[in-house]
């Protein structure tokens, strides 16, 4: 069994009813999602001009390998209408495999760790919250130490719980 986590997030259209869509067909086609964080609302990064965005952070068991996951999460954001459009720009929802394991993997349509992560509080803020302790397998610090270090100043608030 593959321990992974996920961030799911999105700032199109109904965001709050978009994340809990990702939430029910990750548990069908990708896992068993066994923690989640709060939903936390946050200003875009990256591309600015664009509505602040819904993230949460979630804790899936899978017998997937780390290249069928990501296949099953593409298949995911393309059902619930994710377009490709801009860079870091608006979507629907957008899925991304943060930590597989302790895993360090690189493919030309994988990398884990996720290779931004450490630099964005949206991520690591409900990261932190089911997985304090748990440990950049490159970097080496855990995310609670990560978060503390980070640089991002977004700003980045709990908006609701599940």
């Amino acid at each position: 069994m593959n321990n992974v986590y996920l961030l799911i997030g999105g700032n199109m259209g109904e965001r709050m009813a978009n994340l809990a869509a990702a939430r029910a067909r990750i548990n069908i086609d990708c896992g068993r999602i066994t923690a989640s964080s709060s939903i936390y609302e946050t200003e875009a990064w990256g591309y600015k001009e664009q509505p602040a965005f819904l993230n949460q952070a979630l804790a899936i068991e899978t017998t997937l390998e780390a290249e069928k996951l990501i296949e099953e999460i593409l298949k995911i954001e393309m059902a619930l209408g994710r377009k490709r459009a801009i860079p870091l720009g608006p979507r629907i929802i957008d899925i991304d495999i943060i930590y597989f394991n302790d895993e360090i993997f690189n493919s030309i349509n994988l990398t884990i760790p996720h290779p931004s992560m450490a630099d964005r509080k949206f991520v690591l803020t409900p990261l932190v919250e089911i997985a304090p302790a748990f440990i950049h397998p490159i970097l080496l610090k855990t995310n609670q130490v990560l978060l503390k270090e980070c640089g991002d100043s977004s700003v980045v608030y709990k908006k609701s719980t599940e």
